[in-house]
């Protein structure tokens, strides 16, 4: 499975993976709610959000959320 380091106090995050050659992006307006996005820094789509309240939690949630798509 794939490792985040993100942190909530983040409003933006991106991931590159060479293996996939996919990139996940992450955003947030208010640091509890994340959109995430795979695909490519030019072209992405959304494939989910999740609500965290602690680095531990959203990057638990990163990693469920991506694992079929990266």
């Amino acid at each position: 499975m794939t490792k985040f380091n993100m942190q909530i106090k983040q409003n933006y995050a991106s991931f590159f993976f060479k293996e996939s050659d996919k990139c996940v992006i992450v955003d947030s307006f208010d640091n509890q709610e994340f959109d995430v996005r795979v695909g490519t820094i030019g072209e992405s789509k959304l494939i989910g959000t999740v609500n965290a309240y602690s680095d531990e939690e959203l990057n638990e949630k990163l990693e469920r959320v991506t694992a079929d798509y990266i």
